[in-house]
């Protein structure tokens, strides 16, 4: 029989989070795009406001999910009512937004309870238009708050980049539930 697992694409609006999807999905991406009231913070005309979602079919026909959250804190609701089935979490930071690292602080903060419990990666986007902060930057940043996870530069419309950062998020799963069922 079959099995689904869900993973989920977080970070603040404009990281690339529906982009990735569209990059690894199989099937044309769900999306729930309004125009953007918040163009302060950023440009693009339209943002999610519920979710996006694509699939993947494995080789044993299990299905992977991919939801993209909203990047607003105003549509965090979706954040709760996705989390809780969600294996893994692929957590994008745009690396050209006013201060990347404490977007990236928001969003472990946000996610504390999910990080406790599933695997999280980190995938920096657009660092082709902004170098600083660099990729040590983020992992001193981690290491202060006692967290090792997987930090990766990516373009998400590259399929074999967003590929690479769901493998290391596949990894890192395998990783905590070989962890998890390990003898004490």
């Amino acid at each position: 029989m079959a099995r689904e697992h869900v993973i989920l694409f977080a970070g603040p609006m404009g990281a690339g989070k529906t982009t990735a999807i569209a990059s690894l999905s199989e099937i044309p991406v769900v999306r729930t795009e309004a125009h953007n009231t918040d163009t302060d913070r950023h440009a693009k005309a339209t943002t999610t406001v519920a979710l996006d979602y694509g699939e993947i079919t494995l080789a044993d026909g299990d299905k992977v999910r991919l939801y993209g959250l909203p990047g607003q804190e105003r549509f965090d609701f979706m954040w709760r009512i996705l989390e809780p089935r969600a294996i893994g979490m692929v957590l994008l930071i745009d690396n050209a937004g006013a201060d990347p690292l404490a977007d990236l602080d928001h969003y472990l903060n946000a996610f504390a309870r999910f990080r406790d419990r599933g695997a999280v990666v980190v995938g920096i986007t657009r660092s082709d238009l902004a170098r600083q902060p660099s990729i040590d930057d983020y992992y001193a940043r981690l290491r202060n708050r006692a967290l090792f996870l997987p930090v990766l530069e990516v373009d998400a419309r590259d399929p074999a980049q967003a590929g690479i950062l769901l493998s290391a998020l596949i990894v890192s799963i395998e990783a905590r539930s070989g962890a998890a069922s390990a003898p004490a």
